[in-house]
């Protein structure tokens, strides 16, 4: 199975409350490391492991966060597929029901509402 449909599984398995996800990708073939790299790391900000059996950490925020968005990732892993880079993914970390945090002081009712407004799920 292709990378991108794999995680797209992955994404589908999740409730919808979740916040984080922190996967790690492993290539097939350790010659295309650099062509790989070039499309994880600028499409993704994916990591590099150093003396680990897996090469890339990547971290995924759902709708906030210090992260890239699941979309970004789903595009870097068919840049993959596409380049016949083939390898395997598997999730370390799944965080769900965490809530973004924003200090609301100082700010009239209608921002407040507006801003439970655009956050309701």
């Amino acid at each position: 199975m292709s990378l991108a449909k794999n995680f797209q599984r992955v994404l589908d398995s999740l409730p919808d409350d979740w916040t984080d996800l922190s996967l790690d990708l492993r290539i097939a073939d350790e010659d295309r490391y650099v062509e790989a790299a070039t499309y994880v790391t600028t499409t993704c900000n994916a990591q590099p492991y150093s003396r680990h059996d897996w090469h890339w950490r990547v971290l995924v925020a759902h709708r906030f966060g210090h992260a890239a968005a699941p979309t970004a990732v789903l595009s870097a892993l068919s840049l993959l597929d596409q380049a016949s880079i083939t390898g395997e993914i598997i999730v370390r970390d799944v965080r769900v029901g965490r809530a973004e945090v924003e200090p609301m002081w100082g700010r009239g009712e209608t921002a407040r509402q507006e801003f439970r407004r655009l956050r309701a799920h």
